[in-house]
């Protein structure tokens, strides 16, 4: 079978024959299918009904990720910050913006505007 993506190494003769034998299998698939597997590539196998509901039920599992809950609570926001400050807050790894986020809080708690 030949992909668009891939360079061939046929001549136009043998490409115009592939080109029929593919469109001759289409006219003979099931039409109640999208798709007919070739059986060669197992990557490009279809997944059988006990496959689809397993990666499903993962697939459903896998939703929880992305932001937190809280996170509707904050604000996006572009900010200047002094170098020696930001570079102090990043030596700290991971979750260095919440760290900020808690100083200014902190901050905010004993002093007044």
């Amino acid at each position: 079978m030949m992909y668009p993506h891939k360079k061939s190494t046929l001549s136009p003769t043998e490409l115009e024959a592939e080109r029929q034998k593919i469109l001759l299998a289409l006219a003979n698939s099931d039409s109640s299918f999208d798709y007919v597997w070739d059986g060669e590539d197992e990557d490009d196998r279809p997944l059988t009904a006990e496959e689809f509901q397993q990666n499903y039920h993962f697939a459903q599992q896998l939703k929880r990720r992305g932001r937190l809950a809280n996170s509707a609570q904050k604000e996006k926001i572009a900010i200047r910050l002094d170098h020696h400050i930001l570079e102090q807050f990043r030596k700290t790894g991971k979750g260095w913006q919440t760290r900020i986020n808690q100083a200014l809080s902190e901050w905010l708690a004993t002093h007044t505007l």
